[in-house]
């Protein structure tokens, strides 16, 4: 046995960091719409503007303090430059991408529809149907090419209307709105698109709350809210898309990343399950329908109380999601000892030490070849969900060579680890895996840094750091390698 038949093989984007447009069609501005470019040493920025006219703006680093003015609106200002804008152009070459996926034998391809192109500000009464035109042409040229869409809602990008009336996601107000636009788009799409996630990696409400839920004041207490109440919009999310068909499943979507105590010493060991134990809470609710009793007994002892009602814990049981999808690039190692934090870079939560035994790229991110048979063991022994990788990729700086051609054997190396990995998984572990969406399917810009450096796709795209080029699409060598995956079913490696 090796992957299954109909195994679902593709990549990923998201409209924040890929789509561009962000003025045409009606849409309104995002969260996402009001963070600067930055670098590796350089951190993003969202600025904000006071009602008296002071202007400034606050860094963003994952898994550090992050807070606006109370009395600041983050806004977009003269003098900066904000990659999201921009992206790389989906929104004016999604016939060409689409095609050139599709010339490699794409099945699935990942992407997002931004919230507010649908509707502007959140709270319309009737959705923009020039938005609604707009992604009616993506999905049906993935059809066209029989690429099957899985469709996230909310991908790092709030509407900015909704951040600066409401908080963001602090507020229960959201819910029904995100349960309207989730189910025009359920109603729309009917018949074409059967795979959705509800918000892209929900535990960044942990790391980069102001990503996860427009929260600019993230305090405990705002970030457990922010949480539950998207737990409460994608349950009744679920719960609508059940509703227009049972050929719609609606999955969750998580950050997730092994964990590896440093030593054998017993701390070593309850340090590396608090690490994971927290950002499984929320697969926990999502998937298995309930709080652990921990997470609840962290929220008590914090004085964290939830603005919830009997009817939101009813909806989450009733209505988990029908599959998990996650995020998996690389692992991290935990240790107990204060003194040995070296803080290193790529681990989901910081504070962490280096693992001597894997090599890492330029932002500090390790390659493990077995770190998706690790997770995926994880997630399936613990919820027995179907399981759909939605994110697994490498960074690099990648560059046009003398011949024109774009040699990247390193995301080739990755790659091949990763679908060994998989493999392992699938015939060895007996894992209910339905599909692999590599980030990225095409170059675009880094969440985390904000600029284009820091490239993932299989296709290069000619844009700079500050939106400088041509956008002219390059295959990348990578490009041809997955082809030959995909035609094999996962068997040629070479």
């Amino acid at each position: 046995m090796s992957f299954p038949k109909g195994f679902l093989w593709g990549g990923a984007t998201a409209a924040n960091q890929y789509e561009g447009g962000f003025d045409e069609g009606g849409k309104g501005l995002t969260a996402v719409d009001v963070t600067t470019n930055g670098s590796a040493t350089e951190p993003r920025k969202v600025t904000w503007k006071k009602a008296d006219g002071t202007t400034g703006f606050s860094p963003m680093v994952w898994g550090s303090d992050f807070s606006v003015p109370k009395d600041a609106t983050p806004t977009v200002l003269p003098d900066y430059y904000y990659p999201s804008h921009g992206g790389t152009d989906f929104y004016h070459h999604y016939q060409e991408d689409i095609e050139m996926l599709a010339k490699i034998g794409f099945t699935t391809f990942r992407f997002s529809i931004a919230w507010s192109r649908i509707f502007p500000t959140g709270e319309e009464s009737e959705p923009n149907e020039a938005g609604l035109a707009f992604y009616d042409k993506v999905i049906d040229e993935c059809v066209k090419h029989h690429i099957e869409p899985c469709i996230t809602l909310q991908h790092y990008d709030t509407p900015l209307a909704l951040v600066q009336k409401y908080g963001g996601w602090k507020d229960r107000k959201l819910i029904d709105l995100f349960e309207k636009y989730a189910t025009v788009v359920f109603k729309r799409y009917a018949g074409k698109v059967h795979y959705y996630t509800t918000f892209n990696e929900i535990n960044a409400m942990d790391e980069a709350p102001y990503l996860g839920g427009g929260i600019t004041d993230p305090t405990p207490q705002n970030r457990a809210q922010g949480a539950h109440n998207q737990f409460v919009a994608s349950a009744k999310a679920v719960r609508a898309a059940h509703k227009i068909g049972q050929a719609i499943q609606v999955g969750m979507m998580l950050a997730y990343q092994p964990v590896y105590p440093e030593t054998c010493n017993p701390k070593d060991q309850v340090a590396a399950m608090l690490n994971m134990e927290r950002g499984l809470f929320y697969a926990d609710v999502q998937a298995g329908g309930e709080y652990p009793k921990s997470r609840l007994i962290q929220y008590e002892r914090a004085g964290i109380k939830l603005d919830d009602t009997p009817e939101d814990y009813a909806l989450l049981k009733q209505y988990p999601a029908d599959f998990l999808s996650f995020s998996c690039y690389t692992s991290s190692v935990v240790t107990a000892d204060p003194s040995r934090d070296e803080n290193a870079q790529g681990n989901l939560g910081g504070g962490t030490v280096k693992n001597p035994y894997l090599e890492t790229n330029a932002w500090g991110w390790a390659t493990d070849p077995d770190v998706l048979r690790l997770a995926l063991n994880t997630l399936w022994h613990r919820y027995h969900k179907p399981l759909f990788i939605v994110e697994n990729g490498l960074g690099w700086a990648d560059e046009v060579a003398a011949d024109g051609k774009i040699h990247d054997d390193y995301r080739i190396n990755y790659l091949r680890y990763a679908v060994q990995s998989m493999k392992d998984a699938i015939t060895e572990d007996g894992v209910d895996l339905i599909g692999y969406a590599l980030w990225s399917a095409i170059d675009l810009v880094s969440n985390g840094t904000g600029e284009m450096k820091k490239r993932y796709g299989l296709v290069y795209v000619d844009r700079d750091d500050w939106g400088n080029g041509s956008q002219r699409r390059t295959p990348k060598d990578s490009y041809y390698w997955y082809k030959k995956v995909i035609q094999s079913n996962g068997e040629d490696l070479a």
